[in-house]
């Protein structure tokens, strides 16, 4: 079974979403068998590099929040990160482009260490000082630290169109399949699930989703095939 789970970086609902999905995850019967594959969302397309102000900020401008709303926002989700066992800074982060994260993470997936990328990025982001926006350096320092080669990571970073249209492939599909926001799970293409629900939401359709698989049709006409106690020897 495949889930496919459309986030952002900088959303702190994918970061407490995530968390809560892997819990769930971890208690299915049937793990192994899972797929998860992570997809592009950026909630900010087009922003550019350089575009970097304080979350607070960010919030009261695009929301027509007060500080003092904003700030009680961020305390609530450092709340919910918390019963999450994740850290969350609530003051001081930064908010920008994540369009080179979401570059560096295809990157990341054809070498194989695309989970552990996004988990650094998460936590660079929401719970460590040092910004993760407008800075190729620590990029790459993230990215080694994930297991990637520094040379190949700082040609990505160098070409702004290096995976640029998977990141863009990942967000047509994100909108033809309906989604308007993230964190955004999909189960084998027949189910989805909207949000950072709790671990027994995800649970309950993971499960769901493992019971309706389709039973596999078999076609046997006969033919030779070859099995544990040997190949078959055609007789003439």
């Amino acid at each position: 079974m495949r889930v496919e789970i459309w986030s952002d970086i900088a959303c702190p609902w994918c970061y407490v979403g995530k968390a809560r999905f892997d819990k769930a995850l971890a208690a299915f019967p049937h793990r192994e068998q899972v797929e998860v594959v992570h997809r592009s969302f950026e909630l900010d397309p087009g922003r550019a590099k350089d575009d970097i102000q304080p979350v607070i900020t960010m919030l009261t401008k695009k929301y027509g929040m007060s500080e003092a709303q904003a700030e009680a926002g961020e305390d609530n989700l450092g709340a919910q990160a918390a019963a999450e066992g994740l850290p969350y800074r609530t003051r001081g982060r930064d908010h920008g482009s994540t369009f080179d994260m979401h570059r560096l993470l295809h990157h990341a997936r054809e070498q194989g260490r695309e989970a552990e990328l996004l988990d650094l990025l998460y936590r660079a982001n929401f719970a460590e000082e040092r910004s993760v926006f407008g800075d190729d350096e620590r990029l790459v320092g993230l990215a080694t630290a994930a297991g990637l080669d520094e040379d190949a990571v700082r040609a990505v970073l160098a070409d702004p169109e290096a995976y640029a249209d998977g990141v863009r492939a990942d967000e047509r599909e994100a909108a033809r399949l309906g989604a308007s926001g993230v964190p955004f799970f999909v189960l084998d293409r027949k189910y989805g699930v909207s949000g950072a629900q709790p671990a027994e939401v995800f649970a309950q359709a993971l499960t769901q989703a493992w019971g309706e698989r389709p039973a596999l049709q078999l076609i046997d006409d006969g033919a030779e095939a070859c099995g544990p106690d040997g190949c078959a020897v055609p007789q003439r």
